[in-house]
């Protein structure tokens, strides 16, 4: 019997945001909606969280989006609510794992797939020392082998996709013929798609930042390994922000990830819908998204999320429009997080947005 855990909403919310009924997609790697991927939002640690997500959700109803990052030991040994809790509006939403151990792997997409998560990812991409001491992350690029392993184990414990995050090259190496026989590798496991950042990953001397802009971009390298395996879906992330690039890319890739982009610049969402995936139906303005978000916020608010951990993720809705600036200032300002309710972000609307506040 399907437990109902899988289903359900997390504990003290409705079913969805408004303007949205909940969906899920199991599909087997033989029946892969190559589509799916074609427009998605990164994972990206401290900022991705659940909050986040529902935020981005109200601009694009059908942008991938991605949890931060979870340890399969963590799930093996920790809280398991509050790392899987999620909104069912956030569909469709991927579960990003890290960790090396087939077995833990396959535990932990279990519990994925029974929360509810449309996919299963596996991060190989990330290169910060403290992820490469737990032996996962972007170091095992080196293991193709171990890769497949744990990509078989997820495989068999789940009906959901199981994808691949990971970079072109490790250090110093740039021969195509690494990345190639890595994905070729793990490819022949079953997994069906491939999330590349086109950067090589330097393990030792960089920071996380820094392996995210000194590592030169090789866009030629991602549309290479999209040209040698047409079987695959092959999503390129890496340095994507604004639609010029966005549109340039999907000509030779089966789809885009956006990272900081979206993050910074949230609003660049709304024209995926129609441009992407040709749902015409109209996109929400900045001031129906905040309006939609007041009531998500109140909820949370009462089951004691503070407000500054909602706020947080729209300070970039009004990038580069008037009275931005403004709008930034009333949602950081940490005294008022601390003592207004969600109506703060009424009043930061009515900064910018003065005739849309109450309409």
């Amino acid at each position: 019997m399907r437990d109902v855990r899988a289903a359900r909403p997390l504990r003290g919310t409705p079913a969805a945001l408004p303007g949205h009924t909940r969906t899920i997609a199991g599909v087997s790697s033989a029946t892969l909606d190559r589509g799916a991927w074609r427009f998605c939002v990164a994972p990206m640690m401290d900022w991705t969280d659940r909050h986040c997500r529902c935020f981005l959700r109200l601009i694009s109803r059908r942008a991938r989006l991605y949890t931060e990052m979870v340890t399969a030991p963590a799930l093996a040994h920790g809280d398991v609510p509050r790392h899987l809790d999620f909104d069912p509006a956030e569909h469709p939403v991927a579960l990003q794992l890290g960790g090396s151990d087939p077995r833990l792997l396959a535990h932990a997409a279990k519990l994925g797939e029974r929360w509810g998560y449309d996919e299963i990812n596996l991060n190989c991409g990330c290169p910060s020392e403290r992820v490469q001491t737990g032996s996962f992350g972007a170091c095992l690029m080196a293991e193709p082998a171990l890769v497949a392993d744990c990509v078989k184990a997820m495989r068999d414990a789940v009906s959901i996709p199981v994808t691949v995050k990971h970079r072109i090259g490790l250090d110093a190496v740039e021969d195509y013929g690494f990345v190639r026989d890595f994905v070729g590798t793990v490819a022949a496991a079953g997994c069906g798609v491939f999330v590349v950042h086109a950067r090589n990953a330097v393990l030792k001397g960089l920071s996380p930042k820094e392996n995210r802009e000194v590592p030169p971009l090789r866009y030629e390298v991602v549309h290479r390994l999209a040209r040698d395996f047409p079987g695959l879906v092959i999503v390129l992330n890496g340095g994507i922000s604004d639609w010029t690039a966005i549109d340039r890319e999907l000509a030779h890739v089966g789809g885009v990830m956006l990272g900081r982009a979206a993050y910074h610049d949230p609003y660049l969402l709304a024209s995926a819908d129609w441009k992407i995936f040709g749902d015409e139906r109209p996109a929400r303005s900045r001031a129906q998204v905040i309006r939609d978000l007041v009531p998500y916020a109140e909820r949370e608010v009462a089951r004691g999320t503070p407000l500054r951990s909602i706020a947080r993720h729209v300070l970039g809705l009004y990038h580069g429009q008037s009275g931005g600036r403004r709008f930034r200032q009333i949602l950081s300002d940490a005294t008022r997080l601390r003592d207004a309710g969600p109506g703060l972000l009424l009043e930061a609307l009515t900064a910018v947005e003065p005739v849309h506040a109450t309409t």
